[in-house]
């Protein structure tokens, strides 16, 4: 119910700050805003009121799917067309010049790019910044089985990708080493260079487990009742060293657990200067029964960093490009094959929100997701208002201005083509669920 609440509350905000644009630039250039509405109400609302002397009606749609503004005399998603056949009308939006209807339409996409600078800018002030620096990362990293086969070993330390330093494990230094051609690493002691196959994101991917993960040593936190390891007799704070005389962290021993239900294992473990010989037999699913603390901040040092308003600015705002311009790089990958099956829909949006609130966390997830739904927005597709803002570009360089008839069958294919994209990602997440 928590990731429920956070994932509607989050799209609800991002829903009305994106329409909040059309609706004040609309204002301003003397547009007449016949609906403001958060979320799609096709036959009913689940909320409306239009205050007196008001010329709009605002209200909450029953289908989260977005939401929208209606200007009198523009081509939307209602497909009202009634005003065609009128004489334009001075309030109406086919009315104002082109250089107004363009800001008019890139108004969301820059409120909600907006929005995710001043969170950015509100969380470095107000909390700083903290990340486990690469350096730091003293027992390396854990890489997919398609990074290993690019040359990267689990134990890696990141050094840099094509000469730029590499600070920590974030979704821009990852674009920068998919995109690098070398990538250098330290490798117990010793620096190794990785020339970068020209088919690693592709392999990526396909495997769609990430590239790495911070390698986490098996220090028990938890012991299941009635699982083996209580039957065993292990204790929180125990440490598993070796599995079958091999030294491991936790995602290889349990990579062996896996690999041997039901069959007895050998375990090294260290419990405070004592170490013990044990062996213990997995269940049919390959578990023991202990879990891990997976708390970076107990396990690796945490850098912090504080800024002042002043510095927290700046700061913010080349987060905010940063995140862009990442996922913008990313989005190449989505028009092949591999990439495609890695869309995701609601399910996937709503798997990003913690089962517990936690106010930094939300904030930082709602920032990220206001970034993507500008640069979705600004893709030159009919519906959407890149699609829009295409098209009266369009006019001002031609100057010529494309038939009503052409913008409701160009809106039309739009909206049947987000349709059929929605319904795809959001299959590919059912088949993931039921899979």
């Amino acid at each position: 119910m928590a990731v429920l609440l956070q994932f509607f509350g989050c799209l609800s905000l991002l829903v009305m700050i994106h329409e909040f644009g059309h609706f004040i630039t609309a204002k301003m250039f003397g547009v007449r805003v016949e609906k403001f509405y958060i979320f799609f109400n096709p036959g009913f609302s689940l909320f409306s009121f239009k205050p007196k002397n008001s010329e709009t009606t605002y209200g909450i749609g029953w289908l989260p799917l977005g939401g929208y503004v209606k200007l009198a005399g523009m081509v939307d998603e209602s497909m009202d067309t009634e005003f065609a056949g009128k004489e334009p009308q001075p309030w109406e939006f086919r009315s104002k010049p082109a250089w107004q209807r363009l800001i008019i339409m890139v108004a969301g996409v820059f409120m909600n790019f907006l929005l995710a600078v001043g969170i950015y800018i509100g969380m470095l002030y107000h909390w700083g910044d903290d990340y486990v620096a690469m350096k730091d990362v003293t027992y390396g990293l854990e890489f997919s089985w398609s990074a290993q086969e690019a040359g990267f070993r689990d134990g890696d330390i990141l050094v840099s990708a094509d000469g730029e330093e590499i600070v920590s494990l974030d979704q821009e230094s990852a674009t920068r080493i998919f995109e690098a051609q070398k990538v250098t690493v330290n490798r117990n002691g010793s620096v190794v260079e990785i020339i970068m196959p020209s088919d690693f994101v592709k392999k990526i991917l396909t495997e769609n487990r990430g590239f790495a993960t911070y390698r986490l040593p098996f220090i028990v936190q938890e012991v299941m009742p009635n699982m083996p390891a209580e039957k065993l007799g292990l204790r929180k704070g125990d440490r598993i060293l070796k599995v079958n005389g091999k030294e491991v962290f936790f995602t290889e021993a349990s990579r062996i657990f896996g690999a041997n239900a039901n069959k007895p294992v050998a375990l090294s473990v260290a419990r405070g200067s004592d170490t013990l010989q044990m062996s213990v037999t997995p269940n049919k699913d390959g578990k023991i029964g202990a879990a891990i603390n997976g708390r970076l901040s107990e396990i690796y040092k945490v850098t912090h960093v504080d800024y002042g308003f002043m510095e927290a600015v700046p700061m913010g705002i080349s987060r905010g490009f940063g995140k862009l311009t990442g996922y913008a790089s990313s989005m190449k990958y989505v028009f092949t094959p591999e990439g495609a099956q890695s869309m995701g829909g609601f399910g996937t949006l709503a798997s990003l929100f913690s089962s517990s609130f936690d106010l930094r966390y939300f904030l930082s997830i709602t920032a990220f997701l206001s970034v993507i739904l500008a640069f979705m927005n600004v893709l030159p597709i009919p519906a959407l208002d890149g699609g829009h803002a295409m098209f009266v570009l369009y006019e001002i360089i031609t100057r010529k201005k494309p038939s009503h008839e052409f913008l409701v069958k160009a809106q039309m294919i739009g909206i049947a083509l987000l349709f059929a994209l929605m319904l795809f990602a959001n299959g590919l997440d059912l088949f993931r669920f039921f899979k």
